[in-house]
Order: structure tokens, then sequence, then C-alpha cells
């Protein structure tokens, strides 16, 4: 059982570096932006817990107790790099805005990939954009009464 368990660990550990060593890769070679993010998301997170699995097995084999605190390093490495790795895409779409023309036309539902908003989005924002229109024209309605205020005495 133990030779099972340490050829199971090398083979992880070899799954894993390649990953790494392929998401690295990727990150140097690819062009843009979002291709080089793309490689360390995906790549370079399997290979991180193909590694992180290794190191269960190694630890179960030798003490015969799973550590926590390596379960949770997985956990939070599967959870999180995928969620930086959208909030990044997400910022550099926004910072690379077209024109409403080049951008696709989302479905009526979601706007998931797009800038374009939802009908019930943009009735949220006109609603706002008239109270601001409201509070504008009030606010120049009082710097008139003032100008006047000052005129007449």
């Amino acid at each position: 059982m133990n030779t099972f368990l340490e050829v199971l660990v090398a083979i992880l550990i070899v799954i894993g570096a390649f990953f790494v060593f392929v998401g690295s890769l990727g990150l140097l070679k690819l062009s843009s932006l979002m291709a080089r993010l793309h490689a360390p998301s995906k790549a370079t997170t399997l290979g991180l817990g193909s590694c992180l699995v290794a190191s269960i097995v190694q630890l179960w084999r030798q003490t015969g107790t799973i550590s926590m605190q390596e379960i949770l390093i997985t956990f939070f490495l599967f959870i999180t790099a995928p969620v930086t790795a959208h909030f990044l895409a997400q910022a550099y779409i926004h910072t690379q805005k077209k024109s409403d023309d080049e951008l696709p036309i989302p479905s009526p539902t979601t706007t998931w990939t797009t800038l374009k908003t939802s009908p019930r989005k943009q009735s949220l924002n006109s609603e706002v954009s008239e109270g601001v229109e409201r509070s504008s024209n009030s606010q120049a309605d009082v710097a008139g009464a003032v100008k006047a205020f000052g005129r007449n005495s």
C-alpha cells in the first residue's frame, strides 16, 4: 500500500508541475491580457491543486491524519482564483469599452458579457438621471432666486 501511495503522490506532483509550467509559459508567451489571464487562472490553479492533493495524501500516509489546513488552502485556491480572474477580466472589459455598435447584443434577461444594460437597469438609470435633472433644476432655481434677491436689496 505504501508503494501505491508513493506512486500516486509522485504522479500528482508531476501532473501539478506540468500544469504550473504550462500556465507560467502561457503567461509569458500569450499576447493579450485576456489570453494571459486565462493561462494562470486555469492551468496554474489545476497544477497547484494537484500538488496540494499530493501533499494531503503524503501527510495522510505518514501520520494517518488529514491536514485541515491543506484542505482549506485547496478549497480557497479553487474558489478565489477563478473569482479573481473574473474580476480582472471585467475590469479589463470596462477599461477597453468600445462603441455600443461593436458590442454583442445581450439577451433580454442578462448582461453578463457586455456593457449594455438590461431594460430594467435602463429604467432605473433613467429614473436616477431624471432625479438628478430635477435636483439640478431646483439648484438653478435657488441660484436664480439668490441673484434676484441680491439685485433687489
